[in-house]
């Protein structure tokens, strides 16, 4: 699914009215219709009791008249507060002469606030995506007012003052809405960990927007959803054997942090890798042998962290990273992987396929001059903190995804950007934030089991390295929601995902 950009969201509804003969008041209440089923389904009028519906002088306004409309025409109990304007929209002035005389209805005024009870229904109609400046005056007194109210409130598109595609002043006044209601697309501002607070839980409506025209319309921004990876995992053919899904190679471990390597471990068997090699310090054999025992196991000869790089000839894909230390032995086996991966290999002549975490991206944040050795296609799966030793601090949200996409398109590598809205950046500067994962996963070792998940799916010959990763940070969170909805959210652990990678893979044979 594509994120277009608040211009591109307009130009969207002008090509909608156009293929479908529409005039702008009908695509209006499609999206009325459309806000008033989704809430009527979750409240009922007896649960919602009177619900106050904030309309501004534009579209969103006029959004909000149709919504009053509408939950009137179903039994619920509306009042409507109208934010004073010199002009107003044509089909916001549509709709306030439909409005019926039912619906109490007043002007706002900095001496005359909407009434609010702490958690009343409240619907945002102030302001939608048009709007190019923070708020001031009295649209920003009303939002304090609304802010400060306690109200259960669901905005209509968009949170008013926020703005769709890029950063506003840090005192900006938006609304603080529980719930958001979108048509079409998402809007690349709900992905942002800055905008969770005003945005609240959101969802789509379909309302029948132009397909040809999202399809033909360029953005870097996409949304992984069920449908983008269905499909995406090969069929296991009859006659396969244990070499034809891979041989991966994982060096992982160190003294104190072998839990890593079994959890990363156990991930990489769990996503359908043929045959998996751990490569790990002396001190963790024994841990290892009995904790996985389907993989085979490489003691190094030093006991306390890995000291020597293995011959990759025989291996798919190789994972760096979890658990690994930061010691001077690991840095050399990683410099010395990183210009041996870049030597084309096997039937295809392309890198050995790479898999990157954890200390391995410390190391490198510690030693910039190894990124030039990145072979292409690598895969890097840094958290925030990470990401930012490899690249610089990000002012904000929005300026880390720039960072993001310039790395990834610099470096020719794949990005995986650890969050509750994972992002993956591609070589060609295009990015994908998925959309399975819950807060429950933010536990130690989660990030090793997406490292296990990704290396068994770049060992697996028919799934290129886009694909691949895309369909694992999908697995990896499908995974965790399966694992929180038996063990809940705050019992749920990294191994939980584990145990759940096959169901959720199963998905998408």
């Amino acid at each position: 699914m594509k994120i277009l950009s608040a211009v591109q969201t307009r130009e969207l509804d002008q090509a909608t009215q156009t293929e479908q003969r529409l005039i702008s008041v009908e695509l209006m209440e499609r999206a009325a219709s459309a806000f008033v089923a989704w809430l009527s389904s979750r409240y009922s009028s007896a649960d919602a009791g009177e619900i106050l519906i904030l309309c501004g002088p534009g579209n969103n306004g006029g959004d909000g008249l149709a919504v009053a409309r509408l939950l009137l025409q179903r039994g619920y109990r509306v009042r409507v507060a109208l934010l004073p304007a010199a002009r107003r929209s044509a089909d916001w002035l549509h709709n306030r002469q439909h409005l019926p005389k039912a619906v109490p209805s007043s002007e706002i005024t900095a001496k005359k606030l909407p009434t609010i009870a702490p958690g009343q229904f409240v619907v945002d109609a102030l302001f939608g995506t048009g709007l190019s400046r923070p708020l001031t005056g009295l649209a920003a007194a009303v939002v304090a007012h609304l802010n400060q109210a306690e109200a259960r409130v669901i905005a209509i598109d968009i949170p008013s003052g926020l703005f769709a595609d890029q950063p506003q002043p840090a005192d900006s006044a938006v609304v603080r809405a529980r719930q958001t209601v979108s048509f079409g697309l998402p809007k690349l501002a709900f992905f942002l960990p800055q905008n969770a607070d005003f945005i609240g839980e959101w969802c789509i409506e379909d309302i029948g927007l132009s397909a040809r025209f999202v399809a033909e319309t360029a953005t870097p921004w996409h949304y992984t959803n069920a449908a983008a990876v269905a499909g995406a995992l090969p069929p296991r053919p009859k006659f396969s054997h244990k070499g034809t899904f891979g041989h991966a190679l994982l060096l992982a471990g160190s003294r104190g942090k072998m839990g890593a390597a079994v959890l990363s471990a156990g991930a990489c068997l769990r996503s359908g890798v043929g045959l998996l090699t751990a490569h790990i310090p002396g001190c963790g054999y024994d841990i290892f042998q009995i904790s996985q025992p389907e993989a085979m196991c490489l003691a190094d000869a030093e006991p306390a962290f890995i000291s020597e790089l293995p011959e990759l000839k025989p291996y798919q894909a190789v994972g760096i990273g979890p658990g690994l230390g930061q010691a001077a032995g690991s840095l050399a086996v990683l410099r010395k992987l990183l210009k041996a991966a870049a030597q084309p290999t096997g039937k295809t002549g392309h890198p050995l396929p790479l898999v990157v975490d954890a200390d391995a991206l410390n190391l490198l944040g510690q030693h910039r001059e190894l990124l030039k050795l990145l072979p292409e296609n690598t895969v890097l799966t840094p958290h925030p903190k990470e990401f930012e030793r490899l690249t610089e601090p990000a002012r904000d949200d929005y300026h880390r995804l720039e960072l993001l996409r310039d790395f990834a398109m610099q470096h020719r590598c794949l990005v995986v950007l650890k969050g509750a809205c994972t992002c993956l950046a591609t070589p060609e500067g295009n990015l994908h934030f998925n959309s399975t994962g819950n807060a429950g996963m933010a536990t130690g070792g989660s990030g090793d089991v997406l490292t296990g998940v990704l290396l068994a799916l770049r060992a697996h010959a028919q799934l290129p390295a886009f694909e691949a990763v895309r369909l694992g940070v999908y697995a990896h969170g499908r995974a965790g929601d399966l694992a929180a909805a038996q063990t809940g959210q705050a019992g749920l652990v990294a191994g939980d995902i584990v145990q759940h990678l096959g169901p959720a893979l199963k998905e998408w044979e």
